[in-house]
């Protein structure tokens, strides 16, 4: 409930406060005094854009609190906890307009946006004014509406579970199809690329060890001169290099007991004897293995060809990038394998979603058709009760395709004259029927779901007399279970009050200003008898006053 308001600096508004009581406050005063500029600086906190035109003084800021009690309400703590803000029995909301227009929003003491502030107002207030009925008009109000009392707020959130299960798996269906759609028009081409790769058959690496072979043999006849002529230097020339290293160890070693230095180096040339001998083996067996091969030349030149062939066209370098596109092309044709099998998968589970989405949806149908008589009836006894005795409200529920909230469309329609001829209820309600309807209506669903702060708006303008008695009655009722303010002209709803506070023109300087007050309750008796009969109000109607109050 809203507990407070604080508003500095809004529009005729210097400063003032407001404590409002927990179940009805009534708010009256003459035409023109402020009282739906209350209204305007409690929808800056609700989340409704303003500009430096509601600054009363233009070099000062403006500055709106509204102190809330939400302590147990689910709903509320929910939305704290999603936004990161701290949960706390009472919620306090600012909303400040600096001079230079600059607006700035708080939800207790911690920034936040237009949109956050719009999405907690609509679990903490409910503002109904007298052409605020948009929603009266809206399928998704009606339909919720006749939920609410029917009672199935449970039931229709299992089935919303329901639905959405079996919507995205529809989705999931739909994807796969419309894959096996594009892996049949690519068929043949992944095919084509594929057999191109697999009939190509390269081994790992292979076009780059060819094209080393393919060096090798070309400069085959170079290195079999090379090595022939190193293998004859070393073992067959007239002075073999072999033969000399021998020799010159040999005659070296004559001399190693003379001095230590000759014999390490006899040694050394021995090892390089040894070496040599290796070194000339190998050569030989290097000569015997590069062997120049024109068909094998030929062979190679062809694979590369090949090769460099699928390179370029795919956009690759290198033998393993064609493989792992070999890969990837099989991986695809497989998949175009599997995919009946996934479908037919996702069909069968399909099914079984939609059969659930659509029993659930048959029992929330049932239900709703079910409590169509009693709320025509109660909704029509309220018409009644608020001086509408010739309108008629009726509920249709037809049937439609499976949607998010079942397979119904619920339309309220309208008949204010007997006439039979049921409308929309847009097309044939004038704004205070639809007001007066609206009332009826929510003071219905308040029975069933835990509506937030009521805010009543001049909704009661066209009526008087019994049937504003009425509406006070239905406000009061409404009022047992949460708190409900309303701006009224009607004396009648003014006497229902819990709390009464009166609005009423000041002057500061040589400003107008708007100031408020609670009243008493001699106070209220003589405001509620000003509003019967003016400014000085007859005995009869103090004594009229006096028993609206006190009743």
């Amino acid at each position: 409930m809203l507990k407070s308001l604080h508003i500095k600096n809004y529009a005729i508004i210097d400063e003032l406060n407001i404590d409002f009581s927990g179940r009805l406050n009534i708010i009256t005063g003459e035409t023109g005094a402020g009282k739906s500029i209350l209204m305007g600086a409690l929808s800056l906190i609700l989340g409704d854009r303003a500009d430096t035109s509601v600054l009363m003084q233009a070099d000062s800021k403006c500055f709106v609190e509204g102190t809330f009690m939400v302590a147990g309400k689910p709903a509320i703590a929910a939305f704290l906890q999603s936004n990161d803000l701290e949960e706390e029995a009472e919620l306090t909301i600012r909303r400040e307009i600096a001079a230079n227009g600059k607006s700035r929003s708080f939800i207790n003491d911690t920034p936040a946006t237009l949109q956050q502030l719009r999405a907690l107002a609509s679990l903490l207030v409910d503002l109904h004014q007298q052409f605020d009925t948009l929603e009266l008009g809206d399928a998704d109000f009606q339909r919720t509406v006749l939920d609410a009392l029917a009672g199935q707020a449970t039931a229709v959130q299992t089935y919303k579970r329901a639905y959405q299960q079996w919507h995205q798996q529809q989705q999931q269906l739909a994807g796969l199809q419309e894959q096996k759609q594009n892996f049949n028009k690519e068929l043949d081409y992944f095919q084509f690329q594929y057999s191109e790769l697999e009939e190509a058959a390269f081994a790992e690496n292979e076009l780059e060890n060819i094209e080393q072979e393919l060096q090798l043999l070309t400069h085959a006849e170079g290195i079999k001169t090379t090595l022939n002529r190193v293998y004859y230097d070393l073992k067959e020339s007239e002075q073999p290099i072999l033969t000399l290293v021998k020799q010159m160890s040999s005659q070296l070693l004559q001399f190693k007991d003379y001095h230590s230095d000759v014999a390490a180096i006899a040694v050394r040339l021995q090892s390089a004897h040894i070496e040599l001998q290796d070194i000339a083996g190998e050569v030989d067996r290097l000569n015997d293995a590069v062997q120049f091969d024109e068909k094998r030349i030929e062979t190679i030149n062809d694979r590369l060809a090949l090769g460099y062939k699928l390179l370029k066209k795919h956009g690759l370098k290198t033998t393993a990038e064609l493989l792992q596109l070999q890969n990837e092309l099989q991986q695809k044709l497989q998949a175009v394998l599997n995919i009946d099998d996934a479908i037919a998968a996702k069909e069968k589970e399909v099914a079984t979603l939609l059969a659930e989405a659509q029993r659930q949806a048959t029992a929330l149908s049932a239900a709703r058709k079910q409590q169509t008589p009693s709320l025509e009836q109660q909704v029509n006894a309220l018409l009644a009760q608020v001086g509408m005795p010739n309108a008629r409200l009726k509920v249709a529920v037809t049937d439609t395709a499976l949607h998010a909230y079942g397979m119904d469309q619920v339309d309220f329609l309208f008949d204010a004259n007997k006439s039979n001829r049921f409308e929309p209820i847009r097309k044939v309600a004038s704004g205070g029927e639809l007001s007066r309807l609206m009332l009826c209506i929510k003071s219905l669903v308040a029975q069933s779901i835990d509506l937030p702060t009521m805010i009543f708006d001049e909704i009661d303008t066209g009526i008087s007399g019994e049937a504003a008695k009425q509406v006070g009655i239905i406000m009061k009722k409404l009022a047992d279970a949460r708190q409900v303010i309303c701006i009224t002209h009607q004396p009648q709803i003014a006497g229902k009050a819990d709390a009464h506070f009166f609005v009423y023109k000041g002057t500061r300087g040589d400003a107008i200003t708007t100031n408020i007050r609670q009243l008493t309750q001699e106070e209220r008796i003589l405001t509620i008898a000003q509003m019967l009969s003016g400014e000085k109000p007859t005995t009869a109607a103090l004594e009229n006053a006096r028993e609206m109050v006190m009743s």
